[in-house]
């Protein structure tokens, strides 16, 4: 659980830096279990003729760098969440034991507990970050999941039915977050602001106007450390002009029975005191969830996530 003193600097600022909050054990699984994965997406992309055969791909670090001059999208086929947009019946996701464990790590729960109580449900707005090298990228780069991340508030993600939503970010730090890779950087006390106006396009931001950068303040973190915010915290990633990658998980906790945002992804109960056999234990029931998700969203239109238009006159 929390200290008093680290709650109180969470409710004064909106945010808060806890080292060491993921289990060694667990950190060490989600790297293998992702190493694997990247491993045979690489192998499938060297088999179809996507990717050259090189030896001296022969760590993760190395195939991302590798894949993404290819051209090829490792993104989605890591990422723990499916896609806005068209989604089609292979639409790949990853759901696995290791990242499963991670989302459901007790230490993690208890943080969030202190923050949002024990009733507590895994918030589908969930997403892998791993960013190459800024000097690596196409000169037109904008994804936020590969550069750096514009300026806004995680209510803003979601749609009008989760604006009163109790709810939390916990930013997982897999490899060091240094103010030279693209740690965070936030705006104190934002979270007292209401949801601002954001622009979708190139990717959802906060117009600068309706804030002073300048009151910006970064917060590294080592790898196995996390930051806890507000999901109106007013926050960005900066860029990443290291030379080497910088991964991260952004994962969100709500309070059971509070709308999600996302009614078209699964949901499920990580933590309850009141009712503890509503826990889902299982990585491949959760796994199960996603997939059936998958089938059912692509019989039908397009997935919205949020709820801002292009031609709103701020956004011009």
């Amino acid at each position: 659980m929390l200290s008093a003193k680290q709650l109180s600097q969470f409710n004064e600022n909106g945010y808060l830096v806890v080292d060491d909050i993921v289990e060694v054990q667990v950190l060490k699984a989600v790297i293998a279990e992702y190493e694997k994965l990247l491993s045979d997406l690489c192998t499938d992309w060297t088999t179809q003729g996507l990717l050259k055969h090189d030896k001296s791909i022969d760590s993760f670090e190395a195939r991302i760098r590798a894949a993404y001059d290819a051209g090829l999208d490792y993104f989605q086929p890591l990422d723990i969440s499916l896609p806005p947009g068209d989604i089609e019946p292979d639409t790949p996701f990853h759901a696995g034991p290791a990242i499963f464990n991670l989302i459901t790590s007790p230490q993690l729960l208890s943080a969030v507990e202190s923050l949002i109580g024990p009733e507590i449900t895994s918030n589908p707005i969930q997403h892998v970050r791993i960013k190459p090298p800024a000097t690596e990228l196409y000169n037109d780069e904008v994804r936020a999941h590969i550069t750096s991340t514009d300026w806004h508030q995680d209510r803003a993600v979601t749609l009008e039915s989760a604006d009163t939503t109790e709810m939390v970010t916990v930013w997982v730090a897999i490899t060091d977050a240094t103010l030279e890779n693209g740690c965070l950087q936030v705006i104190p006390n934002s979270h007292q602001f209401n949801m601002l106006r954001h622009c979708p396009s190139p990717q959802l931001s906060i117009p600068t106007q309706e804030f002073n950068v300048d009151d910006a303040v970064a917060l590294p973190v080592k790898a196995g450390g996390a930051i806890l915010f507000h999901p109106n915290t007013i926050h960005s990633s900066r860029v990443n002009n290291s030379d080497s990658i910088r991964w991260s998980f952004d994962l969100r906790y709500n309070v059971t029975g509070h709308a999600t945002g996302r009614p078209m992804f699964p949901d499920f109960v990580v933590r309850s005191r009141k009712h503890p056999e509503t826990v889902n234990v299982n990585a491949e029931q959760w796994r199960t969830l996603w997939q059936e998700a998958r089938v059912r969203l692509a019989a039908e239109r397009p997935v919205v996530i949020h709820r801002w238009a292009e031609d709103s006159i701020y956004c011009a």
